[in-house]
């Protein structure tokens, strides 16, 4: 598959221009660099000293804060870190483009080929692959003589091969002249690399009763293959982008061939390159049959449906909230971190008022963070109103948190695959399907409709002990509504639609292209630290068999 390719220009003060590569941690711990606008944008900002940069203005809903290099989700509010590196900078171009040229110039004629201008494994490619092709023509069966090309000053000479040495994979050696790669008497050639000739004096001419070398023209798909896969290794090697070519090992030799003459016009255009079998996204696993799907020992059921819970009646927010509070009679001097006003003076919230005294002062009695209970109440009725408190400080839960997840289905099962880096056991598939509807009172746009896109999601665990201990507090977090909820796209910025609720998911399940997949060692710990977040733990579990 051949696909257009374009290049950008860029100012010689912006982050390309300088070099400076922006960059986020992914959950693997791996950095992941920015898309080039989006380096710019935080570049700009850095460079005028601002704290911090609002990106939604290019469409992504982060905020970047250079003070602790970190990107916060202005969705979900999850953190995670960047960071600025210095890497090559791009070179300055002047004037205008230079016309195109074709290559060859006439297919009749076999041009000498251009003394390269440098010694790198890019300029050697390229001119090892003119020379060949421009010798041998189609159906040529032999090299015509010509003269060695002189290599470059100031090039150290690599020491001659010994005699029956094989040229190692990926790698070639500059000595005289250069020649294809040939398969000599018949047998099948070993070297997967053009092979170099030793010799540093000019090519004799061919002749009878001398083995001859044939060209690419008769060279078979296994041989164009290799030449291509070494050909790559030699340029990641040093550095130069990759650029994927599809159908690299298609079922014709035409498409490995196309792939060669992709990489030859573009080096042709100034442009490094090299060819690649671009990874293939893997989100589902091969087909299963029902007779080979598993229910999940100590698991009940392979089926789970949730519908709204309404909250507890009978109780106010007083009432409520007096389970988790103290009273404080002396507040301290420090500042409410719900209404930012003093403590020692009234509670500045100006929305519709409490039964409860704007000055009084109530602390909670697990974290010890004080607050007015003026605030906390007008907190309370602002939320879910499901019985339970949640510190806007410390993030400490008390009571039993819900969230406000949509009716739907979860399903639960094993399937007799593995997944990358869990060889060892069989895998866990849970099916999320959420059918759109109208939304609640406890939603954020009451009566009006709601799209809930790419249902049923399939996600994946592994069948470890802590892969089904994960299951099990993601059951919790079903039953408490607290896997998806309502709200803007990160993606798409679709508004009210079904979304994820800050407890990561793996839904790719044979790679791991979209940081959604496996392998990735430190996902189950994360999600555990994620579900504890939320207030689900191992206890949990015995309070949900109470």
């Amino acid at each position: 598959t051949i696909r257009p390719v374009r290049r950008s220009y860029y100012d010689p003060s912006s982050a390309p221009g300088k070099g400076v590569v922006w960059e986020w941690e992914n959950d693997s711990g791996s950095w992941t660099p920015y898309d080039m606008d989006v380096g710019i944008t935080i570049q700009r900002a850095y460079e005028k000293q601002h704290p911090w940069v609002d990106l939604s203005a290019i469409g992504f809903c982060y905020v970047i804060d250079f003070a602790t290099m970190g990107q916060i989700n202005r969705q979900t509010q999850r953190k995670r870190r960047v960071r600025r590196r210095l890497d090559m900078v791009y070179p300055l171009v002047s004037g205008t483009l230079p016309k195109s040229q074709s290559w060859p110039a006439s297919p009749g004629v076999a041009a000498a080929p251009p003394v390269p201008t440098c010694a790198c494994p890019q300029c050697l490619l390229v001119m090892s692959v003119k020379a060949t092709v421009s010798v041998a023509g189609p159906g040529t069966a032999t090299l015509q003589p010509r003269k060695p090309l002189p290599a470059p000053p100031a090039t150290p000479k690599a020491p001659a091969p010994a005699p029956g040495t094989k040229a190692s994979d990926g790698m070639a050696m500059v000595r005289g002249s250069l020649k294809p790669l040939a398969a000599q008497g018949g047998r099948r050639q070993a070297a997967s690399t053009p092979a170099l000739s030793s010799a540093s004096s000019t090519a004799s001419p061919l002749g009878a009763g001398k083995a001859s070398h044939p060209g690419l023209g008769t060279l078979n798909r296994s041989h164009l293959q290799r030449l291509a896969i070494a050909q790559s290794r030699v340029l990641i090697a040093s550095g130069v982008p990759t650029v994927p070519v599809k159908n690299l090992t298609g079922s014709s030799p035409v498409n490995p061939a196309l792939a060669g003459i992709t990489g030859i016009l573009m080096s042709a255009a100034g442009l490094p390159v090299c060819l690649t079998r671009p990874p293939k996204l893997v989100l589902h696993p091969p087909p299963v049959s029902k007779s080979e799907i598993q229910s999940i020992p100590g698991i009940s059921h392979t089926c789970r449906k949730t519908t709204k819970k309404q909250a507890k009646k009978g109780k106010t927010p007083e009432e409520v909230l007096k389970k988790y509070l103290q009273k404080v009679r002396h507040p301290p001097d420090e500042d409410c971190t719900i209404c930012m006003e003093r403590l020692s003076a009234p509670s500045g919230y100006k929305g519709p008022q409490p039964a409860v005294k704007p000055d009084l002062v109530g602390k909670l009695v697990k974290c010890g963070h004080a607050f007015h209970l003026h605030c906390l109440v007008a907190m309370y009725n602002n939320g879910n109103k499901d019985g339970s408190l949640q510190c806007p400080t410390c993030k400490t839960i008390y009571g039993v948190k819900t969230g406000t997840q949509p009716p739907g289905k979860m399903e639960y099962h094993i399937i007799p695959h593995a997944l990358p880096g869990h060889s060892d056991c069989k895998t866990i598939r849970i099916i999320y399907n959420i059918p759109p509807g109208v939304q609640g009172p406890e939603h954020p746009n009451p009566g009006k409709s709601f799209t809930a896109r790419g249902f049923p999601r399939h996600c994946y665990l592994p069948d470890s002990e802590k892969g089904r201990k994960v299951l099990k507090l993601l059951l919790v977090a079903w039953d408490r509504r607290l896997i998806f909820a309502i709200g803007t796209s990160s993606t798409t910025g679709e508004s009210d639609t079904v979304i994820w609720n800050e407890i990561h998911h793996k839904t790719e399940f044979g790679s791991n292209l979209t940081g959604h997949g496996y392998p990735d060692i430190n996902y189950l710990d994360n999600v555990l630290a994620e579900l504890a977040a939320q207030g689900i733990t191992e206890e949990s579990l015995a309070q949900e068999k109470d």
